[in-house]
C-alpha cells in the first residue's frame, strides 16, 4: 500500500508555530489598537509579496484574540506577543483550536499533492464554522491562506459569510495579489498592506527558525536574504536551489559571452529542473527591473526596459509551451547583454 501523502505545510517552521514576528510593527500595532478599541472590524485583508510574513501575522493575531478575547484585557499589551506556553498558542500551533478555522488548499490524496485551488466545499466550511457557538465563549477566527487560491465559486461562498458576519467573528485574509481578489470581498475588508522586510530582518527570521530547518552557512544565509528582496519565504526556497546558484554565477560575471551564457544555462537540463528554472527566472527578471529603474533615473533606461519585457515574455512562453529551458535562458542572457551594452 502506498504511503499517505505528507502535507508539505506540516513543518516545524509553519507560520502557526512562529513565536516571534520580525518587522511589520505598524501592521501589528494597527491590529492591536483595533482590538483595544472594542470596535474590531470583522474582516481584514493582509496583502503584500509572497513570503514576507502575512500568514505569520495572521496566526499571531489569532493566538492573541483567542488568548486575550476582551478589549479591556488587550489594553495591558503593547504587542500581540503570546507566550508559547499559553493554551491558545499551543492549540493554534498544533492546529487543534476549536475556534480557529483555516481555509486553504486541501490535500489531494489520489494525486499525492496539494490541490491547485481552494475548493468551494472548503470555503463553505466557514458557514458551518460560524454557525456553531464558540467553544471558549470568545472569538471565532477564520484565516484564509491564501485568497489567491480561491476560484470563483469558493470566493463567492466565502463572500456570503463575510457579508453577514456573526458577533465576535473575524476573517484574516492573506493575499499576495489583492487586485485579483473579488472586488466585493475587498470592499468588505479593512486593508492592511505589508511591505518586504529589510535584509537584516529577513536574516533574523532565518536565524530564528527551528534547528535543522535550514542547512547553510551563515554567509549563505545573508546571501539568500539579499536575493529574496525582503521575503523570508522566498529565501527558504532559495536555500540549496540550483536556480539561485545559477543566478549567483550570473552576478559574478562582469561580461556575458555566448559560452558563459551556455555554461549558466546548463543548470536547467532535465525535467526535474522546473522549480530551479522558475526561481532563476524570478531572480533574473527582478534584477533586470531594478537595473532598468536605475538606468531610467540616469535618462537611458529604455534598452533595459525593452529587454525586461522581451525576456519576461520569452521565459513565460518557454514554460507555457514546454520549450528547451537551456536555450531559453541562453537567449535571455544574450539579449540582456545587448541591452546592458546599449545602456
Amino acid at each position: 500500500m502506498a504511503e499517505d501523502f505528507k502535507d508539505p505545510r506540516d513543518v516545524p517552521w509553519h507560520p502557526r508555530r512562529a513565536a516571534e514576528l520580525f518587522g511589520h510593527r505598524a501592521a501589528e500595532t494597527r491590529l492591536l489598537q483595533a482590538h483595544q478599541s472594542g470596535k474590531l472590524h470583522h474582516a481584514w485583508l493582509l496583502s503584500g509579496p509572497r513570503g514576507v510574513g502575512k500568514a505569520t501575522l495572521a496566526y499571531r493575531f489569532a493566538k492573541f484574540l483567542l488568548q486575550v478575547p476582551t478589549a479591556h484585557g488587550a489594553k495591558a499589551h503593547t504587542t500581540l506577543h503570546i507566550a508559547p506556553e499559553g493554551h491558545a498558542f499551543r492549540q493554534v500551533a498544533a492546529a487543534s483550536h476549536p475556534d480557529l478555522l483555516v481555509i486553504e488548499r486541501a490535500v489531494d490524496q489520489r494525486a499525492k499533492r496539494l490541490k491547485t485551488e481552494i475548493a468551494v466545499d472548503d470555503a463553505r466550511e466557514a458557514q458551518n464554522f460560524f454557525a456553531r457557538t464558540s467553544g471558549a465563549g470568545g472569538w471565532r477566527v477564520a484565516i484564509v491562506d491564501a485568497a489567491d487560491d480561491l476560484n470563483s465559486e469558493s470566493a463567492n461562498a466565502l463572500l456570503k459569510v463575510i457579508e453577514e458576519p456573526p458577533k465576535q467573528s473575524i476573517f484574516l485574509i492573506v493575499c499576495n495579489q489583492p487586485g485579483r481578489l473579488l472586488r466585493t470581498i475587498r470592499s468588505r475588508c479593512l486593508h492592511l498592506p505589508m511591505d518586504p522586510l529589510s535584509t537584516d530582518e529577513t536574516l533574523k527570521v532565518l536565524r530564528h527558525l527551528p534547528p535543522g530547518a535550514v542547512e547553510v552557512e551563515q554567509g549563505g544565509l545573508r546571501d539568500v536574504s539579499e536575493l529574496s528582496r525582503g521575503s523570508p519565504g522566498k529565501a527558504m526556497d532559495l536555500i540549496g536551489s540550483r536556480g539561485a546558484a545559477a543566478f549567483g554565477e550570473f552576478l559574478k560575471r562582469s561580461k556575458l559571452s555566448p559560452a558563459t551564457a551556455v555554461e549558466i544555462a546548463a543548470a536547467f537540463s532535465g525535467r526535474e529542473t522546473a522549480e530551479d528554472y522558475f526561481i532563476f527566472c524570478d531572480l533574473l527578471v527582478g534584477w533586470i527591473a531594478e537595473q532598468a529603474r536605475a538606468a531610467g533615473m540616469r535618462g537611458h533606461g529604455e534598452p533595459l526596459a525593452r529587454a525586461h519585457d522581451d525576456i519576461n515574455a520569452s521565459l513565460r512562453q518557454a514554460d507555457a509551451l514546454n520549450l528547451d529551458r537551456r536555450q531559453t535562458v541562453t537567449d535571455a542572457l544574450m539579449r540582456l547583454e545587448e541591452a546592458l551594452k546599449a545602456s
